[in-house]
């Protein structure tokens, strides 16, 4: 095959997969996205973007395909909290698969089944080991593998820790997804089914609500309870104390029972991070399932008990 054909051929494809991207993004109709995308009677700059088609291949688009969005929030949701540095600490030893987290976490968030926020996961270190249950969130990592590969900004770092996303901006890309090690993120295939109420509220990436179609989503630490000096919802609604809160500059967290020394509780607990050796260097801790309060129990009743 002589060389012109073999370009016109890798020429027409890579056409092919520019409008199969445009047209498989998960969004309801090209017209109500016209603040997103550019379409027709593009000037090409020259400067390509990577992003994920529908089908999961990398693919390239000349930037000038996206049209900037400005921020349409106060620096304050961009920046976050002054002078604060959130954390989390997880108790192992306290889990017993209560679900409270979690469904005070869906209720809040408004979030359909299949988006899981908050998993609980059975854990087993070896065999001889006894298994346990380990919640997982959004580590809101100092180092967010998500945050650099977005290519409009609409995932973000602040200065007090959390990561947020701002579904504005987000264009279904699903780079963020692809890059987070802990499979935080989830995305909204279908438009949300949701109260009246919720659906006219305007919508605020610190509360993350209301949810999008064809946007991603994740845990977001509750920065709207945080700034009225509330705890994180999951906080709250454990019975057993499993989650602690608050600032590593103070080094204060609390299960909403007691406040303790974070480096206190950390050093004499033998406190860690999640494949901390993936450098992302995640802002939520564990403390090892050692003298547990509860046996493990992988059953429905023992959830309810």
């Amino acid at each position: 095959m002589s060389n012109n054909n073999e370009a016109s051929l890798e020429n027409n494809r890579r056409s092919f997969l520019k409008k199969s991207f445009f047209a498989g993004l998960a969004f309801p109709s090209p017209t109500e996205n016209d603040n997103i995308f550019h379409r027709d009677d593009v000037l090409e700059s020259g400067n390509k973007v990577k992003l994920l088609s529908p089908d999961g291949e990398i693919i390239e688009i000349d930037e000038a395909y996206l049209k900037p969005i400005p921020n349409t929030y106060t620096a304050k949701v961009r920046e976050g909290i002054p002078g604060r540095k959130f954390v989390m600490v997880i108790d192992l030893a306290q889990c017993k698969n209560l679900r409270k987290c979690h469904d005070a976490c869906e209720k809040m968030h408004h979030l359909t089944p299949e988006k899981d926020w908050l998993k609980i996961v059975k854990q087993q270190d070896n065999d001889l080991a006894s298994p346990y249950w380990q919640p997982t969130t959004c580590f809101h990592c100092d180092n967010p593998p998500c945050v650099k590969v977005c290519p409009v900004d609409a995932t973000f770092k602040r200065t007090d820790g959390i990561v947020l996303i701002d579904n504005d901006r987000c264009i279904g890309c699903r780079f963020c997804m692809v890059a987070c090690p802990y499979s935080a993120r989830s995305f909204d295939w279908s438009e949300p089914v949701l109260p009246l109420e919720v659906l006219n509220m305007p919508y605020d990436p610190e509360t993350s609500c209301p949810p999008k179609k064809g946007t991603v989503s994740k845990c977001d630490f509750c920065p709207d309870m945080v700034r009225k000096g509330e705890m994180p919802h999951c906080v709250s609604a454990c019975p057993n104390g499993v989650f602690y809160f608050g600032d590593e500059n103070e080094d204060a967290v609390s299960n909403g029972t007691e406040t303790v020394k974070l480096s206190d509780l950390l050093k004499e607990r033998f406190g860690y991070r999640y494949m901390e050796d993936l450098g992302t260097k995640p802002r939520v801790y564990y403390l090892p399932p050692v003298q547990r309060a509860f046996p493990f129990e992988d059953d429905e009743y023992s959830r309810n008990k």
